[in-house]
């Protein structure tokens, strides 16, 4: 029979506090996450208030470098992931919170502001928007214009017909009994619309559409228009010889006809954009200093967050300020938070343009191999919290803006016993193949040897496999014979 009894036993476990919770979770969120989290504690702390523009710049300008924020860069960000993995249970200091602006600029940082601003279109107007105005201008009556919507609707994004003429004499009825010949001749009004060739049911009407819009005496247009209607497999497959036997022209007329036809666009729905582009917003921006390259936080995209001093001072020890208590925590705990993931990102992010200086002076093929674990091991942190830092986080730089994870790398070995990062192999594959002889490409295996003549051991399937994730073609497909 079972009795109850006591026993004492000794263990240890692993508890994350909450605080070290916050820190790490504020830590991997990207600069457009990070604002609508802050905004959201706006509104639920009275401890914390939003800054003005001009009281940020001079708390910017003020800050500087200190002994304990070189501390809480390596210490708190290398100790939560250390107590989360594999360390004893690493609390983050309850006291000595730094109550100022979560700045963590160690300089005064360069935030971008003198440079040209970008202004895009704003319309957002989908394919079938921009048809059906165009349908309504283009007076027809009542009948033809129910037609004309039914013939909009069943245009994909592409800007094809994906509908026979009966089913849309289907879908009309029973409000409107129409023929296939009454929606030929309304779908002849909408394929004379802008974009040229929208409506088509095929690639070829797609393309004779767009070359029936060109003038009359365009040179070869009568022979792109029966390689659209009848050869468009011969152009594909690049069999020049039998298409200018079939057409009985000359070679400079074939010439002619082909550029028209592959000036054509096989897809006139995609050049309408419904959806407005979304911008990367850089936490980071590198620009060239007296002694080398400098990378500095972005001010703009830093959450302009404070303390409420006036809040603060009233709160005392009596119990009815409890909740107030506790906001006031809540509040210190996310400024420090914020200053963690401010000086630990710009502590990877120095880390990566020094170890990256090559790639920033003259291009990917100077791309160094990194992984995650060197920069992890230089600025003394955990390989996680690297990981976190890395994802979702943009530097701009003269060459463009780049994920911090792009310039990770694996390695190929070197002829001369070195490492060459499989980002530099891909840009000498990339130029070698923009190089080539389009009438004779390059395969797999000749850009092989050319690679290993560089220096660059790599194995003809290792140049398959990068060839096919940039998206480009085999040997056999980029040839391109002239038509004479």
């Amino acid at each position: 029979m079972l009795k109850p009894a006591l026993q004492l036993r000794l263990g240890q476990q692993l508890t994350m506090t909450p605080q070290l919770q916050q820190a790490i979770r504020l830590l991997q969120l990207p600069a457009l996450d990070l604002q609508q989290t802050i905004r959201e504690a706006l509104e639920q702390n009275v401890m914390l208030e939003a800054e003005d523009e001009g009281e940020l710049d001079l708390a910017v300008e003020a800050a500087g470098p200190g002994p304990e924020a070189e501390a809480g860069a390596a210490g708190p960000s290398a100790a939560a992931e250390e107590a989360a993995e594999s360390g004893p249970d690493m609390d983050l200091p309850e006291d000595g919170w730094d109550e100022g602006p979560a700045a963590g600029a160690t300089d005064a940082p360069w935030s971008g502001d003198d440079r040209p601003q970008e202004f895009s279109d704003q319309r957002g107007e989908t394919l079938q928007e921009h048809l059906s105005w165009q349908l309504e201008m283009a007076r027809l009556g009542p009948r033809e214009l129910a037609i004309g919507r039914a013939i909009i609707d069943a245009i994909n994004d592409d800007g094809y017909l994906v509908d026979s003429l009966d089913e849309l004499a289907a879908v009309l009825r029973p409000d409107l009994e129409v023929q296939a010949a009454d929606i030929e001749r309304v779908l002849r009004v909408v394929q004379a619309f802008d974009p040229p060739g929208i409506g088509a049911r095929s690639v070829a009407e797609c393309i004779e559409l767009q070359l029936g819009q060109l003038a009359p005496d365009t040179p070869g247009l009568p022979a792109a228009v029966e390689i659209a209607r009848h050869h468009l497999d011969l152009v594909a497959t690049q069999q020049f010889a039998p298409l200018r036997r079939a057409l009985s022209i000359d070679e400079d007329e074939l010439a002619r006809a082909i550029a028209l036809v592959r000036s054509c666009h096989p897809r006139p729905g995609s050049t309408i954009q419904p959806t407005q582009p979304d911008y990367v917003v850089p936490d980071v921006f590198v620009r060239r200093g007296q002694h080398g390259w400098v990378a500095e936080l972005n001010a703009s995209a830093l959450p302009r967050v404070r303390l409420n001093q006036s809040y603060a001072g009233l709160v005392t020890r009596a119990a009815d300020h409890a909740v107030l208590r506790t906001q006031l925590q809540e509040a210190r705990w996310l400024l420090r938070s914020l200053e963690i993931r401010n000086e630990t990102l710009i502590k990877v992010a120095r880390c990566i343009v020094q170890r990256q200086s090559a790639f920033l002076d003259q291009g990917d093929e100077a791309m160094e191999p990194m992984v995650l674990r060197d920069v992890a091991e230089a600025v003394e942190m955990h390989e996680s919290t690297i990981s976190r830092v890395t994802t979702g986080k943009y530097m701009h730089t003269p060459r463009g803006v780049y994920e911090f994870r792009y310039f990770f790398s694996s390695h190929v070995a070197a002829t001369d016993g070195t490492e060459i990062a499989s980002t530099a192999i891909r840009a000498k594959i990339r130029k070698l193949i923009a190089g080539e002889d389009p009438a004779n490409p390059l395969s797999d295996s000749r850009i092989a040897e050319l690679l290993a003549a560089d220096g660059a051991r790599v194995a003809r399937r290792t140049v398959a496999k990068y060839r096919e994730a940039m998206q480009i073609a085999p040997s056999s497909e980029r040839r391109r014979v002239p038509a004479r």
